[in-house]
């Protein structure tokens, strides 16, 4: 399985392992608010920790599928839009521990979660505009500040964790090596607390926010279906799968 979860000392850990880059397709995608959810839900659990093996955190979309089966757009599109409102508002906070690369699909994951631990190697980036897509930048926005989104956005460049860590998008930067046990121990304190304290925290901190990201990324998919069905974005998905780069306009 691409997706594993287990429940231990009142934290659930939400693991990815999907070679060769944690890329998702649809079907993935749709399985993962269920996922989220039921951990959230158990009253055993207290904090869910969210974090991957292999080369990097996330991929995002499996573009591979999205250049040979573009009729399933809607159906991922849907998939990222309830993984992201499942991490949003889930019951209990949500701790993402990243390395290397956290690609599209992973800043919506990143963003819409309670805290982020960063491995010193993590980078953060929305290559969508090179990818024949859009999005990400409703939850890219909930870490960092506009004109930095915006500049990540329009040229698909990175974001590293110290820069990020120093913006205040992650709680704390870490050796590689000491990722996981740094993260485990970070959701152990949370998961130290009632759980009825965490859930009335996190519906109030939710509620305290000056914009709604679930529905600032719904706006954000009309445009994310609106690119897709242009002629420069199956263009751009066929570069990146022939290729592997951005395609020349």
């Amino acid at each position: 399985m691409p997706i594993t979860c287990t429940i231990e000392n009142r934290i659930a850990e939400i693991v990815f392992d999907h070679a060769p880059v944690n890329a998702f397709d649809s079907a993935t995608w749709n399985s993962l608010p269920r996922i989220i959810t039921d951990a959230a839900r158990n009253e055993d659990v207290h904090c869910i920790l969210i974090r991957a093996e292999g080369r990097g955190f996330c991929g995002g979309v499996d573009i591979k599928e999205m250049q040979a089966h573009p009729e399933r757009i809607p159906h991922l599109n849907r998939g990222n839009y309830l993984t992201f409102k499942a991490i949003h508002e889930a019951e209990i906070p949500v701790v993402v521990a990243v390395h290397k690369f956290v690609i599209g699909g992973g800043i919506g994951i990143c963003g819409a979660s309670d805290t982020i631990i960063a491995a010193e190697d993590a980078y953060f980036s929305l290559p969508e505009i090179d990818r024949g897509a859009m999005g990400g930048a409703s939850h890219m926005s909930r870490m960092l500040p506009l004109h930095k989104v915006r500049a990540a956005f329009f040229t698909g460049g990175t974001i590293p964790a110290q820069e990020a860590y120093r913006l205040g998008a992650v709680e704390k930067v870490v050796p590689r090596a000491d990722l996981e046990s740094e993260a485990r121990a970070f959701a152990a304190l949370i998961a130290s607390k009632s759980r009825k304290a965490l859930v009335i925290a996190k519906e109030a901190l939710n509620g305290l926010e000056a914009r709604d990201v679930d529905r600032g990324y719904r706006w954000e998919q009309g445009f994310t279906l609106e690119m897709y069905m242009h002629e420069d974005s199956q263009k751009a998905r066929d570069a990146f799968v022939d290729t592997g780069k951005a395609a020349r306009f």
